[in-house]
């Protein structure tokens, strides 16, 4: 009998409920979304580059090298010789090698020269290869020397298409006069969106990047040298140097013993660092977001929380006469207390999946505009240690928000209620 007047109590009540398990539900879609994209923009910041076993440059720090190689953010120390890399690529677990070379600018966009295996093995994600939008890669041949492939970012912003003409500039074109004008380049090609350094970037070839710099020398051109761009094909347009290497190995096992022949090699001092302990190094370096987006995660749980038992509690003023009906019906005061910490249990469970059920869909409907234009794969729900703390804190709220008023209940008298104090 409690039971049916408990249930016919909240089904009068049935809006003021829905509203609380509105309220729960809003505030558990936010806990998850902040615990999940913190825990994706991390996963998605360490999958800037895969499928890459090691980056090779000059002995420096680790960061830096990702830094330069990776996010195109400082300069290198030092070049790396094409002579000692070719021999790192004929390491017999070495499978692949990519040369980078940087420098360069267009418009305040970064110029990467590489070779046309950097569209072959370059990953990004999980593992996804990058894809064309428009057009195709530059051919990597004289005949399409001035060839060059820009990143979603960069065709967007400045509003290019195929067969745009562009000019690069020498280093970062702060200072007058560095510009390459007299050997523009044709786009042939718009890259997929990837949310990553791609994006902002302005892809030629290595010979393109010899090719324009043949009439400079120590960053400033030549004084009454200029060589056509035409003439430029006669050269020999083989780089000696380049800034990093892209490594992918045979087995992932060897990975270890190619690192220390790097690290040994006589020819001049190189270093090898593995991407994922890399990121996690610059990651941990510049986790200062990470700690504001837990702190914001925190102090969105206290509020609601509070408010749920704020719900709870100002309900309770309002059943003083029904829950001194239930006890004059027989209903002991641990009745009463285990129904309103049953009633808070159920209105905080249906809050929660309602919240994960809307975490869910978000991600589906928003994880593809993330993922094109943030970089940020969003998982449906595959839920981390710290959600799973969310939902307990979250549970463990929800019976407390019903014990608070359950115990005040057990303290009022039959009289109080029957006969409240206005």
């Amino acid at each position: 009998m409690i039971l049916r007047l408990a249930a016919a109590s909240a089904w009068n009540r049935r809006d003021t409920l829905l509203l609380t398990v509105l309220s729960i539900a809003l505030a558990t879609f936010l806990l998850l979304a902040v615990e999940r994209l913190r825990s994706d923009v991390r996963q998605s910041f360490a999958q800037s580059v895969s499928g890459t076993d090691l980056i090779v440059g000059a002995r420096t720090g680790s960061v830096q090298l990702m830094l330069y190689a990776v996010f195109r953010v400082g300069s290198a120390t030092n070049n790396v010789k094409m002579e000692s890399l070719e021999a790192v690529a004929r390491h017999r677990a070495v499978a692949w090698m990519v040369p980078l070379s940087l420098g360069d600018s267009h418009r305040g966009f970064a110029v990467l020269g590489t070779t046309t295996a950097y569209f072959e093995h370059f990953r990004h994600g999980d593992r996804q290869p990058l894809v064309l939008a428009q057009g195709r890669a530059f051919a990597g041949t004289l005949d399409g020397l001035y060839e060059a492939v820009v990143g979603a970012e960069v065709a967007q912003r400045l509003g290019y298409g195929l067969g745009q003409r562009i000019t690069l500039t020498h280093g970062s074109g702060a200072a007058p006069g560095q510009e390459h004008a007299d050997k523009p380049f044709t786009v042939v090609g718009i890259l997929e969106r990837t949310g990553t350094p791609v994006d902002r970037t302005v892809h030629t070839s290595l010979q393109a990047i010899e090719a324009i710099h043949l009439d400079w020398v120590g960053g400033a051109p030549l004084p009454g040298v200029n060589i056509p761009a035409d003439q430029a094909r006669k050269f020999d347009l083989q780089p000696e140097s380049v800034t990093a290497a892209l490594i992918g190995l045979r087995h992932r096992a060897a990975v270890f013993a190619v690192q220390r022949s790097i690290a040994d090699y006589e020819g001049e001092p190189l270093m090898a660092v593995l991407p994922g302990v890399a990121l996690d190094e610059l990651w941990t370096a510049v986790g200062l977001g990470e700690r504001a987006l837990q702190l914001m995660a925190a102090l969105v749980a206290a509020v609601s929380l509070a408010g749920l038992v704020a719900v709870v509690m100002a309900g309770l003023n309002e059943r003083r006469r029904e829950l001194a009906v239930l006890r004059a019906v027989g209903a002991a005061p641990r009745h009463i207390v285990g129904l309103l910490a049953a009633e808070a249990g159920v209105v905080t469970l249906a809050g929660v999946v309602s919240g994960i059920v809307l975490l869910v869909l978000g991600a589906v409907l928003a994880g593809p505009w993330l993922q094109a234009h943030q970089g940020i794969a969003l998982r449906a729900f595959s839920p981390t240690e710290g959600q799973a703390w969310v939902l307990a804190g979250i549970a463990l709220a929800g019976l407390g928000a019903g014990l608070v008023p359950g115990w005040r209940a057990y303290r009022m008298s039959l009289s109080d209620g029957l006969s409240p104090r206005s």
